[in-house]
C-alpha cells in the first residue's frame, strides 16, 4: 500500500480538504529534502546514510511545519524519499518484486503491472509528473542518452539487462508515460516451459532436433507473447562446439554454450551519429565465421541479409518476428525484405523465403494470460506463386476458459514431421 492509500484509509471521516492539505504538506516536505540532500551531494552515498539524514530532516521539517505524523508513514515517507535517491521512487519495489514482469507508469497517478499474463492496477503512484521526469531522467543520464521536448522518446535498458520505453508531452498526452519490460533474474527452462503447459513433451523433443538438425527457425507471435523467451530456450538445444554469433537491440538472450560472441545495436548520440543498426550487425556477423546467427528480432531491413545468410551456408539460424498468425510472417517478411530499399520482384522475395526458412514456431498468449505454442509450421517451397505451408503440431483448445478461468486443450500432432515422429530414431538428411 502506498502513502497515500495508508493517509486516505487513516482519513476516511474526514474532510476531502482535510486529506488533500495533508497530502500537500507531505509533497512540500518531500520537495524540501530532496533538494536539500542533493545541494549536499548526498546523492550515492549509502543507503544508510541517506536513511538517517532523511529521517533527521524529515524530524526538522515537519517541527517547523508544527504537524505531526505518526511513526509508520514517516518510515514510509521516509523508504519513498530514499527510493528517489537511490531507485527509481514508487516503481522501485516493483522492479524487485519477481512476479512482476511488466511495469506501465501512464502518467503520475497510475501504475498498472503484469503478473502471470494479467494486467492489474496498482496501489503505486508518483506525486507530480515531474517526479516522473525525474526518474525518467535518472534512467536515461547514465546512459548519455536524453528526453526532452525535442526528443520526446527514447529506449534504453536498465543496468540489470530490462528494457524501458518513455515518451513524454508534448506527444504523451496523459503526461510522463514510462514502459519496462523486466529481463528475468532465471532463466525459463525446456522443462519448465512443458511444466507450465507452453509446450508437450513431443513438441520439445522435435524441437529439440530441429535446432540440432540445423534447420533455420523463426519464433512468431504477437506483442507479449514470449517470443523471447522461447527463442532463448532454443538457442540452449544448440551443441557446444558451435559458433554462435547473437544480434540484439538489448541484450535479452543468456546462451551458457562456451563459444557465444553478443553483438548490440547502439543509437545514434545527440548529434545524431554513431548508429549501429541490426542490419549493420547482421551484415558484420557475416564476416564472424558463425556456424549459428540469432537475432533477437527482424523488424528492417536486415531481413534480406538475414534470409541470404540463411540460403548460404549459415543453417541452423533463429530469430524472432511480430506476426499475427504462421501465414502472416509470409507477408511481413516480404514487406520486411522490401524496407532493404531494392526494387526485388515479389517471386524472388518469395523464392529467397521459401529456401531460407524450414520452421514457423508460433506463440500466443491466451485469454487466461498463458503462453502457449499454437502452431508449428514447415516451409515446404513454392507453387506457382505461393509458398507452401505444412502445419505439424497445432494446440487444440477443449473446453473455454471455465470457472478457474483456465483454458485447456493439448497439443496434437496433425503432419508428418520432416524427420520422423519425436522419440523414434531420426530420419531424412539432416547432418
Amino acid at each position: 500500500m502506498s502513502m497515500y492509500d495508508k493517509i486516505r484509509s487513516r482519513k476516511a471521516n474526514e474532510p476531502a480538504n482535510a486529506e488533500q492539505e495533508v497530502v500537500s504538506i507531505l509533497q512540500k516536505i518531500r520537495t524540501k529534502i530532496l533538494v536539500e540532500i542533493q545541494r549536499s551531494s548526498w546523492e550515492g552515498q549509502k543507503n544508510d546514510r541517506i536513511q538517517m539524514e532523511v529521517q533527521r530532516m524529515l524530524d526538522l521539517f515537519l517541527s517547523e511545519e508544527g504537524k505531526f505524523l505518526p511513526k509508520e508513514e514517516k518510515d514510509l515517507l521516509v523508504a519513498q524519499i530514499v527510493q528517489d535517491m537511490t531507485g527509481l521512487g514508487p516503481i522501485q519495489p516493483l522492479l524487485e518484486d519477481d512476479s512482476v514482469s511488466e511495469i506501465m507508469v501512464n502518467g503520475y497517478n497510475q501504475i498498472y503491472v503484469e503478473r502471470n499474463g494479467r494486467l492489474e492496477l496498482t496501489s503505486y503512484h508518483f506525486f507530480h509528473n515531474e517526479h516522473v521526469m525525474n526518474v525518467i531522467q535518472r534512467i536515461v543520464s547514465p546512459l548519455g542518452r536524453r528526453v526532452d521536448e525535442s526528443s520526446p522518446m527514447v529506449d534504453a535498458r536498465l543496468p540489470d539487462g530490462s528494457r524501458i520505453n518513455a515518451i513524454i508531452p508534448p506527444v504523451a498526452l496523459n503526461g510522463p508515460t514510462l514502459t519496462i519490460r523486466k529481463f528475468r533474474k532465471d532463466k525459463i527452462t525446456i522443462p519448465q516451459m512443458i511444466q507450465f503447459g507452453t509446450m508437450s513433451k513431443e513438441v520439445a523433443q522435435f524441437l529439440d532436433q530441429a535446432v540440432k538438425r540445423r534447420m533455420n527457425i523463426l519464433v512468431a507471435g504477437g506483442t507479449g507473447s514470449g517470443k523471447t523467451t522461447l527463442l532463448n530456450a532454443l538457442s540452449s538445444m544448440i551443441p557446444e562446439n558451435d559458433r554462435i554469433v547473437t544480434i540484439e537491440d538489448a541484450a535479452e538472450l543468456r546462451l551458457l554454450q562456451p563459444h557465444v560472441i553478443s553483438l548490440e545495436t547502439r543509437p545514434s548520440n545527440i548529434e545524431g551519429k554513431g548508429q549501429i543498426t541490426i542490419r549493420d550487425l547482421v551484415r558484420n556477423s557475416l564476416r564472424m565465421r558463425p556456424d549459428r546467427i540469432v537475432v533477437g528480432e527482424v523488424r528492417g531491413g536486415e531481413a534480406l541479409d538475414m534470409l541470404q545468410a540463411m540460403n548460404t551456408g549459415h543453417d541452423g539460424s533463429l530469430s524472432t518476428i511480430h506476426a499475427n498468425s504462421p501465414r502472416d510472417v509470409l507477408s511481413r517478411l516480404e514487406t520486411l525484405t522490401l524496407m532493404a530499399g531494392y526494387d526485388l520482384p515479389v517471386r524472388a522475395i518469395r523464392e529467397q523465403i521459401s529456401s531460407a526458412v524450414d520452421l514457423i514456431v508460433f506463440q500466443r498468449r491466451f485469454s487466461d494470460g498463458t503462453r502457449k505454442i499454437s502452431h508449428i509450421v514447415q516451409v515446404q517451397g513454392m507453387e506457382i506463386d505461393t509458398i507452401v505451408l505444412h502445419d505439424l503440431f497445432v494446440y487444440e483448445e477443449i473446453s473455454p476458459p471455465g470457472q478457474s478461468g483456465s483454458i485447456k486443450g493439448r497439443f496434437k500432432q496433425v503432419g508428418n514431421l520432416p524427420f520422423g515422429n519425436p522419440g523414434e530414431g531420426m530420419r531424412g538428411n539432416g547432418p
